[in-house]
């Protein structure tokens, strides 16, 4: 039987290019001159409150006469790496963003969504991809700055340390080395997380994942049983663990790490909502209807959980409770819509742009 592990990333791409030294904190987020030049001649002069350079910001990140940055899943890169390609994934566009709004004294923080709907699997490994942004305060006002906030499904973004976001980009980096089966780099990268924040589950399990590939399952083991001690609830660990278990013929054990993971994801609304698409793909509507029901009982805030079941009413014959859902979707995102125009800004940009 082929035994899978989950990896945590931000980025679900392909490998970046091997980088033979490791990258020093310190110039993660270091502004070339050249940029720091550009940004006060063409944001920070002449504009003196704080909303006008937030605006003027945005404007310099994504317009034509700025930088027109360009979105990519695989660019986990440093500030000045993202100026030389002007490419960035949600991760390196947070820190890009993060720079310059300390250049202009912005009150601004990283968040993260630590449950979101994307994930990708490729040789035994499923990479299941947290997302990160960026939130501004001024007046007491919050705006939530994000390269791709539409095209994320998740829970409400919550305020994480700068520590974090810098152990983001090395798990990050150690993922990537990991898939192009450069495993000395995988382990320093790993590591260098570990140390910057100890206290993340995911990054412990990730450490798991990579001795796993190194064939040392006695260091996967340790480090899993870590990321359980920092949260017991952490579905990459518990898989990863019942994963472990099968490897070694501890049907016991995978079967109390399983079990343990179910009653977890019973209380997932995405766990259910992705059980719903795979039963609307099957075209078995009334088990999708059930999940998609499930998923809104446990998170009825998302708008797209509604049209899904919309799809799944159209698809079971059923018009009727198929509009009363489309009717909630929109209602949903009128919300979210007004609320925008109070707290946050618009979606920087869609995301279907941003690749183009």
């Amino acid at each position: 039987m082929f035994t899978w592990v989950i990896a945590a990333t931000l980025a679900l791409a392909a490998p970046a290019p091997t980088v033979a030294d490791a990258t020093p904190p310190a110039q993660i987020m270091a502004l070339p001159a050249e940029l720091k030049s550009r940004y006060q001649a063409e944001v920070l002069d002449g504009h003196r409150t704080q909303q006008a350079r937030l605006d003027r910001t945005v404007e310099f990140l994504f317009g034509e006469q700025g930088l027109g940055m360009t979105y990519r899943e695989s660019a986990t890169t440093t500030v000045a790496e993202a100026y030389a390609t002007r490419e960035a994934n949600c991760l390196t566009f947070t820190l890009l963003f993060l720079a310059l709004a300390h250049e202009a004294g912005l009150d601004a923080a990283p968040q993260e969504m630590v449950q979101t709907l994307a994930w990708r699997q490729a040789e035994g490994t499923l990479y299941r991809s947290n997302h990160v942004n960026a939130v501004v305060r001024i007046s007491g006002r919050q705006y939530s700055v994000d390269v791709a906030r539409d095209a994320v499904m998740g829970f409400p973004p919550q305020p994480i340390s700068q520590a974090r976001l810098y152990g983001h980009f090395y798990n990050n980096l150690g993922i990537a080395a990991m898939e192009r089966m450069d495993l000395v780099a995988a382990k320093r990268d790993i590591d260098q997380a570990i140390a910057l924040d100890p206290g993340y589950a995911n990054h412990w399990s990730n450490a798991g994942v990579i001795a796993v590939r190194n064939g040392d399952t006695e260091a996967a083991d340790g480090y899993y049983v870590k990321a359980l001690s920092l949260d017991p609830h952490n579905t990459n660990a518990l898989f990863n663990m019942a994963g472990l278990a099968h490897r070694r013929g501890d049907a016991k054990g995978e079967a109390d790490y399983r079990r343990r993971l179910a009653r977890i994801q019973e209380k997932d609304p995405f766990h259910h909502f992705l059980l719903a698409m795979n039963h609307e793909r099957a075209g078995e509507f009334d088990l999708a209807i059930r999940h998609y029901r499930k998923a809104i009982r446990l998170f009825g805030e998302e708008p797209r959980f509604y049209s899904a079941l919309a799809r799944a009413y159209v698809g079971a014959g059923d018009t009727r409770r198929a509009a009363k859902a489309l009717a909630r979707a929109q209602s949903l995102r009128d919300g979210d819509t007004r609320a925008a125009n109070r707290a946050k800004l618009d979606n920087l940009r869609q995301l279907d742009s941003l690749r183009q």
